[in-house]
């Protein structure tokens, strides 16, 4: 195999590929990437048997076809620190050299063609989405899956299909996000109505770059899910499990509503917490007649409070929250304004913006 390489493209290629492949694991080929020269264009392909990436890049020059299998953190060193235009990769007998024009480089990898199968994309997609639409979409509930829970099913995204909307619904158990996102089209034939996608998927996806025409196609085999966006495909194994019912947590009877500016309120949640400590837990939101104030306390640091005035003639309430999952919230919130909505102080509060996001929030008891 001998190729000469756009080395901006390659690199692009190697930040999300190293994101997949990992660098620990009892499988000396998984940290690998693999590299396998066409005669127009280059795949590079790396997994960790649960997600895939199948890249192809179209900016290289192809003198002999071949495949090779190399660390893929070695060589995304070598690219990120190379200062060459173009970069030619030459590889033969489960070696490859790096050439640039003051530069050579030798990895030792692995045995062609043993490394894992990567799914390409093929046939008719069966879900399209436009890739801005659903990265908005991802970028505002992913933050809310759990990190690390022996519940896997809110390890992930529940995806539910509704004629032409995907509801994305993410909980770590304390806040739930939920984000409307417009398909292109309705799905073609039978498509499961619930699934659960990992969050590693989602959030390789979000980091896909495209323009504001590019479209994700989307086909599901077995418990499998392949999505394709110009020239990445990314494949991953669906979440087995079952996702908590989120429906009957989301309040809808409240009746103090309220609609606050979202630069505001996320300025007073950040100075107001600047005081709090874990022992503290967390910051008060307390509304009075024509203001809401919110304030934060630590018995050995001090305390702090901020109010801003609005038209309020409700009754009276105290809300504790985690300041930072408020902060996450409104960081994804796009419009200018959001509605705020409270029950009573051991009731979950409720924040949404316009008609396609909402994000619920269990209250905190601050003693």
């Amino acid at each position: 195999m001998k190729a000469n390489f756009n080395r901006a493209a390659l690199a692009e290629a190697l930040g999300l590929l190293t994101s997949v492949a990992p660098s620990r694991t009892p499988k000396p080929i998984l940290r690998c990437v693999q590299i396998a020269a066409e005669e127009r264009e280059v795949r590079i392909c790396a997994t960790d048997m649960e997600v895939g990436i199948n890249y192809s890049i179209s900016e290289v020059q192809v003198e002999e076809t071949g495949e090779v299998i190399i660390p893929a953190d070695r060589l995304a060193a070598i690219v990120r620190e190379s200062v060459d235009e173009v970069l030619v990769l030459e590889a033969s007998d489960g070696k490859c050299e790096i050439r640039g024009a003051d530069s050579h480089f030798t990895i030792y990898g692995q045995e062609p063609g043993q490394y894992p199968l990567v799914p390409g994309f093929e046939g008719d997609a069966e879900i399209e989405i436009g890739l801005s639409n659903l990265q908005a979409g991802i970028e505002q509930c992913l933050f809310a899956t759990a990190k690390e829970s022996s519940r896997y099913a809110i390890n992930g995204v529940l995806w539910e299909i509704k004629g032409k909307n995907l509801m994305m619904v993410a909980t770590d158990g304390r806040r739930l996000a939920w984000r409307r996102v417009k398909l292109t089209s309705a799905p073609k034939g039978e498509v499961p109505s619930n699934l659960i996608v990992p969050g590693k998927a989602m959030g390789l996806l979000d980091k896909v770059g495209g323009s504001e025409k590019d479209t994700v196609a989307v086909k599901l085999l077995d418990n499998q899910i392949v999505m394709s966006c110009a020239n990445v495909v990314i494949s991953s194994n669906l979440v087995e499990g079952n996702f908590p019912k989120y429906e009957d947590i989301i309040p809808t009877d409240y009746d103090k509503k309220l609609t606050l500016s979202t630069e505001a309120t996320l300025s007073a949640v950040r100075r107001a917490s600047l005081l709090a400590n874990e022992e503290s837990k967390g910051i008060q939101i307390s509304l009075e007649k024509d203001k809401i104030v919110f304030s934060g306390r630590a018995p050995e640091t001090g305390d702090a409070q901020v109010e801003t005035v609005l038209d309020y003639k409700g009754e009276p309430i105290k809300v504790g929250f985690n300041p930072q999952f408020l902060i996450d919230a409104l960081r994804v919130i796009r419009a200018a304004d959001f509605e705020l909505e409270l029950g009573e102080p051991d009731r979950p509060g409720l924040l949404k913006s316009g008609k396609d996001f909402l994000y619920v929030l269990m209250p905190i008891n601050l003693g």
